[in-house]
């Protein structure tokens, strides 16, 4: 049992492994932004369950490589029943890995320039009806994304993302991953 309650293996593994544990790689800083992106409007299992495919589909979420495709890649892309073929997410996602590379550029490193939105720490909570879905910092992050030219990041997938890689650690208190 995880501090969501009863899920599925995957959905623990994810839980007990990667959510809420600081990363700072930026490879896989881009795969779970874009992620959460694919998400909005759907369940965290969809994606986990597709996640293999996604990082087919889209090269191992090699930025450069996603940055210089092409309408034939978009075409492939929306084609794949192995990921979400939203138009919108395909091409936000191409849209974002440009920009991803500049702010790479720009700051060094993806991470030195998103770690940079994470807050003090917070108490843990209790239940997760005391867990925000946005915060000031999400708010920020997600203003400043959108303004270097990405797409799907707005302020509940900047918080779900921050949550991911360990930027909060919203486990609930009795949590053993805590």
């Amino acid at each position: 049992m995880t501090c969501w309650g009863e899920v599925s293996l995957l959905d623990a593994d994810y839980h007990d492994r990667e959510w809420g544990k600081p990363c700072h790689d930026d490879q896989e800083l881009f795969e779970r932004l874009m992620l959460e992106g694919f998400q909005a409007g759907l369940s965290w299992s969809t994606i986990l369950n597709k996640r293999e495919n996604f990082r087919r589909a889209f090269d191992g979420w090699d930025a450069t490589r996603i940055a210089g495709y092409g309408p034939e890649d978009t075409d492939r892309l929306l084609a794949d029943a192995g990921i979400i073929r939203n138009r919108l997410k395909v091409h936000g996602a191409i849209q974002s890995a440009g920009a991803f590379l500049r702010l790479q550029a720009e700051h060094g490193s993806f991470d030195s320039y998103v770690w940079g939105f994470a807050g003090d720490a917070r108490p843990a909570p209790g239940t997760f009806g005391q867990v925000p879905s946005r915060t000031a910092e999400s708010d920020a992050m997600s203003k400043a994304l959108q303004k270097a030219g990405m797409t799907f990041v707005g302020t509940t997938i900047c918080y779900a993302f921050m949550q991911s890689v360990g930027m909060v650690n919203d486990h609930l208190a009795g949590c053993p991953a805590r």
